[in-house]
């Protein structure tokens, strides 16, 4: 690899780490001023999530950060899972409220799915079965015209 491929490639990763600290350290400033409580790396990621819909941002800008972060993450959960074994007094103690909430929110959300997805399937016409009702309304008109 040449020095100016590894200069380049070196700062589109240090661009894309330098995009998503700063969406974390403004979603941080953003829950100090709001009246309620969020993390703030969800108000972060919210924020980049703004940037990039609205166009903002480029995305790929953000990629091969993203894209390296993504490829580790399991490396990144197991702080935290190993920080949780702290708790297993607390977590056994409370294991059926625990299991109860896991399983009704997940029905929920399973409801939640399926009513929207049936909703928005029976909005939409499939374009095959529209151009097939509008074939057989056409057929149908033609008939009904009298000939002269």
């Amino acid at each position: 690899m040449k020095p100016k491929q590894i200069a380049e490639t070196g700062w589109r990763y240090l661009r894309a780490f330098i995009i998503l600290y700063l969406c974390l350290f403004a979603g941080n400033i953003i829950v100090v001023l709001l009246p309620f409580s969020v993390p703030g790396s969800i108000a972060g990621m919210l924020l980049l999530f703004v940037l990039l819909a609205l166009q903002i941002l480029p995305a790929h800008w953000v990629q091969p950060g993203c894209t390296l972060l993504m490829k580790n993450m399991t490396m990144l959960f197991l702080p935290i899972g190993i920080g949780v074994m702290n708790y297993y007094d607390t977590l056994s103690a409370q294991l059926l409220p625990i299991l109860i909430a896991c399983v009704v929110s997940t029905f929920v959300a399973m409801c939640a799915v399926a009513l929207s997805s049936e909703y928005i399937h029976r909005r939409h016409v499939p374009v095959a079965e529209q151009q097939e009702a509008d074939a057989v309304a056409a057929a149908t008109e033609q008939q009904e015209k009298p000939k002269c």
